[in-house]
């Protein structure tokens, strides 16, 4: 990837969680811009994001941010130059939802393992 691709997709991002924050900030509180993908020709581009919340917040917000991609995608116009503006695919990222999932889980296997060992050593277990 050339480092002009590199210096647009940071920029995008930058500039769509920042359109996020200032007209949208109570709606995009649990949104994070985690990536912006730009192919070379400028025509497409992936925005991968992370909502926090339960099942059924993070798909609403998803929704709602899907709805709104024509404005954003109108805003950026008006503070990105470029020979074409993508059109944004947005893709909700749940590996931060993994990342707990398997964070809980080792925390869980100590937690055990350490209960084994005071059994282990003649201690009584409740």
């Amino acid at each position: 990837m050339s480092n002009r691709i590199v210096r647009i997709n940071e920029l995008v991002a930058r500039e769509i969680s920042d359109i996020l924050r200032r007209r949208h900030a109570a709606e995009a509180v649990a949104i994070t811009i985690l990536e912006v993908r730009v192919a070379p020709d400028l025509r497409e581009g992936r925005v991968f994001v992370s909502i926090v919340g339960d099942e059924e917040s993070v798909a609403d917000r998803f929704r709602w941010l899907q709805r709104l991609a024509p404005e954003i995608r109108e805003q950026l116009a008006k503070r990105v130059v470029l020979k074409f503006l993508p059109h944004f695919t947005y893709v909700l990222d749940k590996s931060g939802e993994k990342v707990a999932r398997v964070l809980h889980l080792l925390d869980e296997i100590g937690d055990d393992s350490g209960a084994k060992a005071k059994a282990s050593d003649g201690e009584v277990l409740s």
